[in-house]
């Protein structure tokens, strides 16, 4: 090996024959920050230089070629510190030798950007090539939406850019992409391509390439392409700017193009929109950090794990941890409820496979993973049981002190309660040491978040296991202490409350529901209640009238239980179905609200939107900073990452707690102040927390 060196740490160069290797090496993404642009730029002056090389290689070291450009550095000088991530690709564009892309893994953002503006690309069959920055609120800023469709024509370039969605290597073989598969980008596998382009006498420009498509074609496509934008995108603005910019380069020559992406660019990277997804972005990654729970702590090995219950909830957990290829035995009282959830289970897969995301012996290889069974002890082998059994602290105590008992030594406990004290449950067995909750979220095969609550006395081992494996799951972990619903439940309680107090006064389930969701919530909390079914709610406020004595609720959902409407199980909840999902308003509910109102002495007013959406969303912040008070949550992100993948918060507003930020904290608190003159609405609730008026102070939460 000749001439090897490291510039800026960051990227190495070495010689080999005719070719010059520059290797990325700035873990974990091989971000393009500035040293890396800077490292990247003088080594290939220095192969322009050496007359002995004839061929440039740009690639990455381990499994990543390049993540993209340092998002930290968005909104920041080091964007704009020359050399810049254009001037970088013009630079590697226009090199007089050409310039070989070698990518051995993750491509994505400005790393895809980088090898768009490399002469030629190969890849590894297993590379991931990716322009996801729509998924920040942002569009590719260097040359992306000008590079791609010359690459790959206009259609498949919208698809990618406006959904961020990524292409394997074959898939980029195929349009057009990616110049040749090799079977890995260690230099034997690149001298060959290299030596066969360095017979070439031109070598390719995209910036000079003239689309594929026909125009007519490509003004289809983008015609196409906001019609489909403006049903899924709500009125955001990055998928619609992505169009714009993708246009400019069937419409404009490449500079003009490229001016008009980059204008867009900085256009939205000051976006209200934007600043939330990056926001949630790097707080889905804080999330895993635990100050007393360093990364190289222990973590107790998961081969085999067991479920407690197989309807709804059980069999979606025993489907996450199949699907991560942990064998999974599931424990139920009778043969009947062992088939209906193996049989639920394999019609989810099996559907899973008809969308073309699984293969058939996919399927059955994890349907052989559960292992069904009546017999209690036959979950004693197991690194980890998670009961899902019913709602009921006696319940659960009762069964965790039958697992203390046939449960191997060193096998983590976890209970899937979603309000229950877990350390209630923990003073059960011999090991409290050994018990965590992991609550999941319906279904549990599909949804992100897990709560993951720490007991006083669970173990930091225990904690880094259910992190890790979470992670191992495809989940979002996110730590809670030990309170009546964790973090996500008890504030929703709040929200629910005010949206009960709200229909007391005057507003309608289909109003507030249509409020919601127009500011970007999933489902409105009349929706989500016929949709989770409402004897559930129904359940735990009957608990919480004993528990919570001094506290205001609103009875009238409990009036609509009790005539027997359930939800969509019923047919009938606060809405009417007729045989699918779709909501209808139902004049007995009408009804039925306005005797309430006549029973309470409430006279009808009119509520404005507004005034939905704040009391809604204002209940779910002043819980959430009482819940940072007493330490339940580590941190404000911590609680946004919750309400971003549990409860359907929109992920371009952040998340409450940051949400509220961007309002402004002072004015949050002034709003609750106004609240606190409705009598109706539990003005005592609406006392702003301590670390709300002291966050006002700063317009920041704590760190």
């Amino acid at each position: 090996m000749a001439g090897s060196v490291t510039d800026a740490m960051t990227t190495h160069y070495e010689t080999r024959g005719i070719i010059a290797v520059l290797q990325l090496d700035n873990p974990p993404v091989n971000g393009l920050g500035h040293a890396t642009r800077k490292a990247l730029i003088d080594g290939i002056g220095r192969a322009l230089h050496d007359s002995a090389v004839k061929v440039i290689v740009i690639t990455g070291t381990g499994k990543v070629f390049s993540g993209g450009a340092d998002i930290k550095e968005f909104n920041s000088p080091a964007a704009l510190a020359e050399p810049t991530l254009l001037q970088l690709i013009d630079n590697v564009e226009q090199s007089s030798k050409p310039v070989i892309a070698a990518i051995n893994g993750v491509c994505m953002g400005g790393g895809l950007e980088l090898a768009l503006g490399c002469h030629y690309r190969i890849a590894t069959a297993d590379a991931s090539l990716a322009l996801p920055e729509v998924r920040l609120g942002l569009l590719p800023g260097a040359g992306g939406t000008q590079r791609l469709p010359r690459a790959i024509g206009v259609e498949k370039a919208l698809q990618m850019i406006t959904t961020g969605d990524a292409v394997s290597g074959p898939d980029a073989l195929e349009h057009g992409l990616i110049d040749r598969i090799v079977e890995r980008t260690s230099f034997d596998d690149v001298i060959a391509f290299a030596n066969k382009v360095a017979r070439n006498r031109k070598h390719r420009k995209l910036r000079d390439t003239i689309l594929a498509d026909g125009k007519q074609d490509a003004v289809s496509s983008l015609a196409a392409a906001r019609e489909q934008i403006a049903k899924r995108a709500r009125g955001l603005p990055a998928p619609i700017r992505c169009i714009d910019a993708v246009e400019a380069a069937v419409t404009l020559p490449f500079e003009q193009g490229l001016a008009l992406e980059r204008k867009f660019f900085v256009e939205l990277v000051s976006s209200a929109e934007s600043k939330a997804l990056r926001h949630a972005f790097f707080a889905e990654r804080s999330a895993s950090k635990i100050p007393d729970v360093p990364d190289d702590t222990p973590v107790r090995a998961i081969n085999a794990a067991a479920v407690i219950g197989f309807g709804t909830m059980g069999g979606g957990i025993a489907m996450s941890l199949a699907n991560a290829g942990i064998s999974v035995t599931v424990f139920e009282k009778d043969q009947a409820a062992l088939d209906r959830g193996l049989a639920m289970c394999r019609r989810n897969w099996e559907s899973t496979a008809k969308k073309g995301r699984l293969t058939m012996d996919q399927v059955e290889q994890r349907v052989a993973l559960l292992k069904p069974t009546l017999d209690f002890k036959a979950l004693g082998p197991a690194d980890i049981v998670i009961e899902a059994a019913y709602e009921d602290m006696q319940v659960k105590q009762d069964l965790f002190k039958r697992l203390d008992s046939v449960m191997k030594r060193g096998a983590i406990l976890a209970t899937n309660t979603s309000t229950l004290d877990v350390d209630q449950i923990a003073v059960a067995t011999a090991r409290p040491h050994d018990v965590i909750g992991t609550h999941f979220f319906s279904p549990a095969n599909v949804m992100r978040l897990l709560e993951v609550v720490r007991g006083a006395q669970t173990s930091a081992d225990v904690l880094a296991t259910v992190m890790h494996l979470a992670k191992r799951l495809g989940k979002v972990g996110v730590v809670s202490g030990v309170c009546h619903g964790f973090i996500g439940n008890r504030m929703l309680e709040h929200y629910v409350r005010q949206s009960m107090f709200l229909i007391d006064e005057g507003a309608s389930p289909q109003q507030i529901d249509a409020a919601m969701t127009t500011f970007g919530m999933a489902m409105g909390p009349f929706a989500v209640g016929d949709l989770a079914g409402l004897d559930i709610g129904y359940a735990i406020r009957q608990r919480r009238y004993v528990e919570k004595p001094h506290t205001t609720y609103s009875r009238v959902g409990d009036r609509i239980v009790e005539l027997g409407r359930l939800g969509q199980k019923t047919g009938k909840g606060w809405y009417r179905y007729e045989g699918d999902r779709t909501p209808r308003v139902d004049p007995e509910v009408d009804e039925l609200i306005t005797r309430y109102r006549a029973e309470l002495g409430l006279k009808s007013r009119t509520i404005t939107d507004d005034e939905i959406v704040q009391r809604c969303i204002y209940a779910l912040v002043n819980e959430g900073a009482r819940i940072l008070e007493e330490r339940i949550a580590m941190r404000a992100s911590d609680i946004d990452v919750v309400y971003l993948t549990g409860y359907g918060f929109p992920r371009a507003r952040g998340g409450p707690m940051f949400y509220a930020q961007t309002v402004g904290l002072g004015n949050v608190v002034q709003s609750m102040r106004e609240f606190t003159t409705n009598n109706h609405a539990d003005p005592v609730f609406w006392q702003p927390a301590k670390l709300l008026l002291e966050a006002a102070n700063t317009g920041l939460w704590p760190r």
